[in-house]
């Protein structure tokens, strides 16, 4: 029997994508659905994946329409489990997949530390959903502790080396549609000498008048190779870019996106940045408070890869 894994783009897929091959009782062959962007083209290549409609934040209309795709999708017999990190693009699957008798589980976005989010909840109404968090904190009832998607990294040892220039910056602000981050780039403008070579992916984030050539998204292999090669990866506090910098070996510099200033849904970008930084993964800032030895410090750590990380540990 094969697996069904489901995901919104942006983080939701990084952490799937990098949690499937943990899972433990979960096995290949898979296939995926999620969304069409640059992201999911680039790193689901080869892949079995089925692109479905687009769902957004508290959106209910397009979760409706993915029920016709949903239906299609599950009438393939082979399989047999549905595996999803979220968000809202996962609840016709749920409610269909256990109709139809999957072996279903639901694991919540290391983004949320402190309880589950609105999808997970509607998500744990369907009648037989295993349920998971990343955090031992709110585990609790039918929500179990399997692990956490960070896991398979840790701080160098003795990786703190001197302060030097910084020459190359990648700044991603993630393509979550409708909400930008102008704030952020304005602080880097101001900071960044105008000889430093920056990348910029700016999503949604408006950029006229701006004066920079921004990307709206680049592909996973293109922004992993120069996350490779750059001094510093910028971000905001995203699951999905705070991956990627960690799979190369960077330190991210996060910057949250700010609720009360039209920059996310919510704050819980305050709460990634909270829990890589207690980690020793990422370095972390206010826009406003952002300092060019900010990028030094995030410059100078390393961050190293296990090679044989803990399995998830799945409901048998």
């Amino acid at each position: 029997m094969s697996t069904l894994l489901v995901a919104s783009t942006g983080g939701h897929l990084k952490e799937l994508h990098h949690l499937h091959r943990r899972l433990s009782g979960v096995e290949g062959p898979y296939r995926w659905a999620t969304f069409d962007t640059p992201q999911s083209r680039s790193l689901l290549a080869g892949e079995m994946v089925d692109f479905v409609p687009f769902v957004g934040g508290r959106d209910p209309v397009n979760v409706t329409r993915n029920v016709a795709a949903a239906r299609r999708i599950l009438r393939d017999r082979s399989l047999g489990t549905l595996v999803s990190t979220g968000s809202a693009v996962a609840l016709p699957f749920f409610a269909l997949a256990r109709a139809r008798g999957l072996r279903c589980h639901y694991i919540e976005s290391a983004a949320r530390i402190d309880g589950p989010s609105l999808t997970a909840r509607l998500v744990s109404r369907v009648p037989g959903v295993h349920l998971y968090a990343q955090y031992r904190e709110w585990a609790r009832g039918r929500w179990r502790y399997g692990g956490s998607v960070f896991d398979a990294f840790e701080r160098a040892t003795a990786s703190e080396t001197r302060a030097r220039r910084i020459d190359r910056v990648i700044v991603t602000l993630g393509t979550y549609r409708g909400y930008g981050f102008p704030r952020l780039i304005r602080r880097l403008l101001e900071l960044l000498p105008s000889e430093t070579e920056v990348l910029w992916q700016t999503g949604d984030t408006d950029t006229a008048g701006l004066g920079i050539s921004g990307h709206y998204a680049i592909p996973e292999r293109d922004l992993t190779e120069a996350m490779r090669e750059a001094d510093v990866v910028v971000s905001h506090a995203g699951v999905g870019t705070a991956l990627a910098a960690l799979e190369v070996g960077k330190c991210p510099l996060l910057v949250p996106r700010r609720f009360s200033l039209g920059e996310h849904v919510d704050d819980h970008q305050t709460q990634i940045a909270s829990e890589l930084g207690s980690r020793g993964l990422a370095i972390s800032s206010e826009a406003d408070e952002l300092g060019y030895e900010d990028l030094l410090a995030a410059a100078c750590r390393e961050v190293a890869v296990l090679t044989k990380a803990s399995p998830f540990r799945m409901s048998a």
